[in-house]
């Protein structure tokens, strides 16, 4: 479980975050979404340790996150853009990463195949693709077993073989009962492994509920129309509930 109780976080004149409160429960993948500038990337940062609010908490089963490297362990991020020391061959790199943790889990070399970058091994990582460093990337979030994962565009620039794998390993991390916390803009993505969603404006929460809810509230069938009139402010979810918004201010992140 990972909750975040009154965050705010402001970067000089600009309030990026206004006491955003959220819980993300074990066994759910939840997709924080919402135009650009709404938060989404300051409030995983604020999660992962890597922004630290003005004020309000962050605790991961109960303990803080911040200022707490054992939380922190518990932990899986995929960043969108995965970005490694280019001097270091593949392999190098697990070793590396395990070096730095003093831990040895079980399950890399399954991992490895599973994602396909055997051959990949003994390259250097300044040569790779940006799939096979996303594929990288990938193991390295699973590989110490994590209770929660963060995956920000999970599927960039991955092909569709990588992309289903990816998919299925994460609602099977799911299944196991990790804590999952998404960004996507590709609505298929979304129907495919959400659960429940967290709707950003302004640095504020809007709706925090479940895809169904959105769509039997705008009247769409399609995550994406149904998203969009949410965005553009034409429907209210539930009696007193109203999404504000006048106008559309961006694309879905």
């Amino acid at each position: 479980m990972v909750v975040v109780d009154a965050l705010s976080k402001r970067f000089g004149k600009l309030e990026v975050l206004k006491g955003v409160s959220a819980a993300f429960a074990p066994g759910k993948v939840t997709a924080v979404i919402g135009p650009n500038a709404s938060g989404k990337t300051t409030l995983m940062k604020c999660i992962l340790g890597l922004v630290v609010p003005d004020t309000g908490t962050v605790t991961i089963d109960g303990e803080p996150a911040r200022d707490n490297p054992a939380s922190r362990k518990a932990v899986g991020y995929m960043p969108q853009e995965p970005r490694f020391p280019d001097n270091l061959k593949v392999s190098e790199l697990f070793e590396f990463v395990q070096d730095l943790r003093g831990e040895r889990p079980a399950g890399l070399d399954e991992l490895i195949d599973y994602f396909e970058l055997r051959p990949h091994l003994n390259k250097p990582l300044r040569v790779l693709s940006g799939g096979t460093k996303q594929k990288t990337s990938a193991v390295l979030t699973f590989l110490f077993h994590p209770k929660v994962l963060i995956l920000d565009e999970p599927s960039a620039g991955l092909d569709p073989v990588a992309s289903s794998r990816l998919k299925d390993r994460i609602l099977r991390e799911r299944d196991l009962g990790a804590t999952v916390i998404l960004t996507s803009h590709v609505m298929s993505e979304l129907e495919e492994l959400t659960d429940e969603v967290l709707f950003l404006l302004e640095g504020t929460v809007r709706y925090a509920g479940t895809l169904d809810a959105i769509r039997a509230g705008t009247g769409e069938r399609r995550l994406e129309r149904a998203i969009a009139k949410l965005m553009t402010g034409e429907v209210r979810l539930d009696d007193g509930f109203r999404l504000l918004m006048s106008e559309p201010r961006g694309e879905v992140a």
